[in-house]
Order: C-alpha cells, then sequence, then structure tokens
C-alpha cells in the first residue's frame, strides 16, 4: 500500500502535499487505471488529515481529470487514452488465443446492429489503417512552461522506440495537427487532460506515458542523515517543483534541498560545491560532472552522484511500443 506523508508545520499546505503525491503515485502508476483510492477515513487515519481536506484533495484530482467517481463504490483512477490492450493487425492464434473470441464479439455485435459483413471489414481496415498511420508519426506533449519534461520524455523516446519523435508544445498541439492530421500524440499522465481537450475533438489519439517511481532514490532520501544538503538538478522546472514537495513531506526540514534547473550554470556550481548528494536526471548528468570537475580545487569531499536512469516507465514503454506496433 503507498503511504503518504504530511509535514503540519509546513509552509507547503498540506492539501497541497497530499494533492501531488497522490498525483505522482497515478502518474507512475502505483496507482494503476481503475485502481480504487482509499477512502477518505482510511486517508484520514493515515495522514492524520480531516476528512474534507481529503474530499477536497480527491475532487481536484477529479477536475484534473484523473480520478472519478463511482457512486456508492468510491474513487478510481481513470483509464486514460488507448491505455486497454492492444489490438494486434494480424493476430496470430497460437500466441493470442484470446484474439479470434475478441474478433467474434467485435463482429458480432457489428452485425446484430444490422452492419454487412463487407461493412464490418471496411470498418476494421479503416481502423487498422489508421492505427499504422498514427504510428508513423509520434507527437510528444507538454505545456511550454515545462517544456523541459517534454524534451526528457522526447528523448527518452527517440532511444526506446528508434524512431523520430517530433517534440510540440500544448499551446500549438492544435495547429500542428491541423497541418497533419494524422499521428499519436504522447505525453505524461501529468498534462493528459490538456492533450486530450485538443487531440480528442480531432480524432487525433492521445496515449499517456506512466513515470518511473522513483523508487530507489526516494529510499535514498528517506535514509539520508539529518542535516543532510541535498541538490537536485533537472532539466524540467515542474519536475523539480514536485520533487521538492514529495521530499519535503517524506523528511520535512531535516533535509535542505536545493534545485537547480538547466542550463542555470551559477545554481548547479554551488550545489555541487556544498551537498553532500547530487540527483539529477540523464539530461542533466554531463552537466553535474563538468560542474564537479572544474570546482574540484574548491571541493573538500566530491558529492555522491545519483543519475535517475529514466524518467518514464520501462512497462509503459513496452505498453507504447506494442500501441504503435513497433514490437
Amino acid at each position: 500500500m503507498v503511504q503518504f506523508y504530511i509535514q503540519p508545520d509546513s509552509d507547503i499546505p498540506a492539501s497541497n502535499q497530499l494533492f501531488n503525491q497522490i498525483r505522482f503515485a497515478i502518474a507512475s502508476r502505483q496507482f494503476p487505471p481503475g485502481h480504487r483510492l482509499p477512502s477518505t477515513r482510511q486517508l484520514a487515519m493515515q495522514t492524520g488529515l480531516h476528512r474534507n481536506t481529503i474530499s477536497k484533495v480527491y475532487r481536484q484530482l477529479e477536475d484534473h481529470g484523473l480520478v472519478e467517481a463511482q457512486a456508492g463504490s468510491g474513487i478510481y483512477v481513470k483509464a486514460l487514452g488507448h491505455e486497454g490492450p492492444s489490438r494486434a493487425s494480424s493476430p496470430i492464434l497460437q500466441y493470442y488465443p484470446q484474439a479470434n473470441q475478441i474478433i467474434q464479439q467485435s463482429l458480432d455485435n457489428l452485425l446484430s446492429q444490422g452492419c454487412s459483413l463487407n461493412e464490418a471489414r471496411e470498418l476494421f481496415l479503416a481502423e487498422i489503417d489508421w492505427r499504422l498511420r498514427c504510428s508513423a508519426r509520434v507527437l510528444v506533449t507538454a505545456p511550454t512552461q515545462d517544456i523541459g519534461i517534454g524534451q526528457l520524455m522526447a528523448q527518452e523516446l527517440e532511444v526506446a522506440l528508434k524512431i523520430p519523435v517530433q517534440l510540440v508544445p500544448i499551446e500549438k498541439l492544435a495547429e500542428t495537427i491541423e497541418q497533419v492530421p494524422s499521428g499519436t500524440v504522447v505525453t505524461s499522465r501529468y498534462f493528459i487532460g490538456e492533450a486530450e481537450a485538443v487531440a480528442g475533438p480531432r480524432s487525433v489519439r492521445v496515449i499517456p506515458v506512466d513515470i518511473y517511481d522513483f523508487a530507489k532514490e526516494i529510499a535514498l532520501v528517506q535514509q539520508l542523515p539529518k542535516g543532510t544538503y541535498l541538490g537536485i538538478v533537472s532539466l524540467s522546472s515542474g519536475l523539480l517543483r514536485a520533487t521538492e514537495v514529495i521530499i519535503h513531506s517524506l523528511r520535512g526540514d531535516d533535509v535542505l534541498v536545493m534545485t537547480a534547473q538547466l542550463p542555470d550554470d551559477y545554481k548547479i556550481n554551488a550545489i555541487v560545491r556544498g551537498a553532500k548528494v547530487v540527483i539529477c536526471d540523464q539530461a542533466s548528468v554531463k552537466s553535474v560532472k563538468d560542474a564537479i570537475l572544474a570546482n574540484r580545487e574548491e571541493i573538500i569531499r566530491p558529492p555522491q552522484l545519483v543519475c535517475c536512469e529514466n524518467y518514464i516507465g520501462s512497462k509503459s514503454i513496452n505498453l507504447l511500443k506494442r500501441e504503435l506496433g513497433l514490437n
């Protein structure tokens, strides 16, 4: 069970702390689509917050399109985009024993509505052709104010998918889609609502990717001695803000945190001169290493450098490959 930590004496409102932690759990797939969130009573017992505060956080999550309330049942993580099992274009029953049944049921449903076999064939082929066209063009999108997170996703996906990936700010997504309507939009679950609002009406599919859960890094932060100076360096301003809130929720003022966004060399230099541990993303690791080397005469003991392996979870990348027909 995911544990949430609230610092009651923090300057950050408790509701903001909880909101960011739950959103992180959803984005990293610790709470996968269809997962039932803890009841307000359970979460109140765990965090010490009033149930009204927790209800407010759940309403915020619902407003962001991340969860949905089911009357008499609870709050559930929404399935966004095409998150169901991938529909193979030419299934081999030996490897996909349920494929035949799925196809038959789909065909039966169409026939029961009065569709002819030829019309059903045309519909199936049109869907397959559309997906193939979408797979030929992948757009990664993120808000302009945090385009760094888009750059992280685009860099990782180009390496993992081995196809060209185009980075487009959400604010320019509509214009880009109008020029070339076919394609697949990929974004973090943090921005899925905004991306679907633009792409959905234009019949362009949007696929959310789940972020890496940072379990190793979180475990490291929890074990740091009190008073440790911790540096965080990233290409993304949004990732830095979320990280600060989560670390503060875990450790309060026990750990001194300083962050720097590429390419702020001044802050990065300050971090490597004073921090005991520096955590960074793949895009920042070279700059941090260069800063350590440039400041070696002023550093008594170089900081421990921890580079996060990726931003997107490996399972999510594999699902995306299947969805794009790249397996």
